[in-house]
């Protein structure tokens, strides 16, 4: 095997909600890699989160599409198989990610202000979004970046 090179630290971002109901986003990176081997394979980096039950859902978002202000269903890791989408949470920062990128939407619980709650989110461009996501059928934490 070659030099595995450095553990990774692989960037996400992290809808969350603060001790006032307030959602707001984070840049994490996930760095609890362990360097293993599956059967037979090299060894490869692995960060696992933990088993829990879960729901994977596949979605397509329309060109043009735009969910007003609400909250994620359930924590849930939202994975952009392609084209581009954006998020923005109540204190008005807005993200936008395209193939590859990932987020961990976990603003259940938010406290209504001046017509927000939860985040806002759409489609950019001239193609659909199509997005994975794991739902985790666990309630949220408030803590920001727990997910290492």
């Amino acid at each position: 095997m070659r030099d595995p090179g450095p553990k990774p630290s692989i960037p996400y971002w992290h809808l969350w909600v603060d001790g006032e109901g307030i959602s707001r986003q984070r840049r994490c990176h996930l760095t609890n890699y362990q360097l293993q081997g599956i059967g037979p394979a090299d060894p490869q980096w692995n960060d696992r989160q933990g088993t829990q039950p879960s729901t994977v859902v596949f979605t397509v978002q329309p060109v043009g599409w735009v969910g007003e202000w609400h909250e994620n269903p359930a924590p849930q890791w939202i994975v952009v198989l392609c084209g581009r989408w954006w998020i923005e949470s109540m204190d008005g920062t807005r993200i936008e990610q395209g193939p590859g990128e990932f987020s961990f939407g976990e603003d259940q619980g938010c406290t209504e202000r001046n017509g927000r709650k939860g985040h806002r989110s759409g489609t950019i461009g001239s193609e659909p979004a199509v997005l994975m996501t794991v739902q985790l059928h666990s309630g949220p934490s408030r803590e920001p970046c727990h997910a290492r």
